[in-house]
């Protein structure tokens, strides 16, 4: 007999803890927008030089996951974990399902290609790991992914998909 009190006490206070830690994980993922994937190491030598370096080719891939609803990514803000930042300043919509690669480097812009340049040449990701934030611009968190390349990047390519 004292098992099903006890019983009942761990299914109510189970349902407790999980009714409790339901709105924590769906607040950090109640975005459409997500960070799909990370180039973190850009192929070949890094070099940040503006005009022969390839920090283009360092880019977070973040995608519209939604089934229905266009997303502009203007004010979404992706920051690393040092606090280095990106705000989208202008209109940038993504349509269902589509996404976009945020790169480094200079170029222009193009809704055609699924890319935004930060119009910077310093490297944002660290090849030995970082955590990537995507905030809307209400500033409430829409994701965020850590990684070190030992763990996440098996193959050694430089690239992490995340979702």
């Amino acid at each position: 007999m004292r098992t099903r009190p006890f019983v009942a006490v761990a299914v109510a206070t189970g349902a407790l803890v999980a009714l409790a830690a339901t709105p924590a994980d769906a607040a950090e993922y109640s975005s459409d927008l997500k960070i799909r994937g990370v180039q973190y190491d850009a192929p070949g030598r890094d070099n940040n030089n503006c005009t022969s370096g390839n920090t283009d080719e360092e880019y977070v891939t973040i995608r519209n996951y939604s089934s229905s609803r266009t997303v502009n990514l203007r004010g979404y803000v992706v920051r690393d974990a040092a606090g280095n930042r990106f705000t989208f300043p202008a209109n940038h919509y993504l349509q269902p399902g589509d996404y976009v690669h945020l790169r480094g480097g200079r170029g222009t812009d193009s809704d055609g290609g699924n890319v935004v340049y930060r119009q910077n040449c310093n490297f944002l990701w660290n090849n030995g790991g970082d955590t990537i934030y995507l905030y809307k611009p209400s500033g409430s968190r829409a994701d965020v992914h850590a990684y070190t390349p030992s763990q996440h990047d098996r193959d050694g390519n430089g690239y992490i998909r995340f979702h």
